[in-house]
């Protein structure tokens, strides 16, 4: 779980902030979906029974950025989306992370034309790359468990100096 805790003979639990805020953002990740392509079929299918990504607290799917914490762009991202994707993510509260899905997210793809993307980490910090084309909702699962990793393993600390929110 690697949440640190002992517990003591008393019933007192023993453990520091930043593992029970690593447990707690690490339980509750709320992905706004970007399916732009034909990687959302395989997004959607996340959510199937057959791969249960609310095992891992995230079947909370919002359209809304300022619900979310962690990006999920699948699919071909052309450089008129990229303006809005962009738009998108500034709007996330902080800390948020981003998965790039499939291959066209992360790299263009087999499209090598002047109106697509060629990897979207020219424009969004990415955190986590989902390979395949288009990848499996495993791919998915497994990127998810990689930023639950970074989460649980960031210091409470490291998100005080983050820019306020002014509204």
């Amino acid at each position: 779980m690697g949440l640190e805790a002992k517990l003591l003979k008393d019933g007192f639990l023993t453990t520091t902030i930043d593992a029970i805020t690593g447990w707690a953002r690490n339980s509750s990740v709320w992905p706004m979906p970007m399916g732009i392509s034909c990687c959302a079929i395989e997004m959607m299918a996340s959510g199937d029974p057959k791969y249960d990504i609310a095992r891992f607290g995230s079947e909370v799917m919002r359209f809304t950025p300022r619900q979310c914490d962690l990006m999920i762009v699948a699919g071909t991202v052309t450089y008129k989306m990229a303006h809005i994707v962009k738009k998108i993510y500034d709007q996330m509260p902080d800390p948020k992370w981003v998965i790039a899905m499939g291959a066209c997210t992360s790299t263009g793809g087999m499209y090598r034309t002047y109106s697509v993307v060629q990897g979207i980490d020219q424009f969004l910090p990415v955190d986590v790359y989902a390979a395949g084309c288009p990848p499996r909702p495993e791919n998915l699962l497994n990127a998810l468990m990689e930023i639950q990793t970074i989460i649980r393993e960031s210091k409470a600390r490291d998100f005080q100096d983050l820019p306020k929110i002014k509204a």
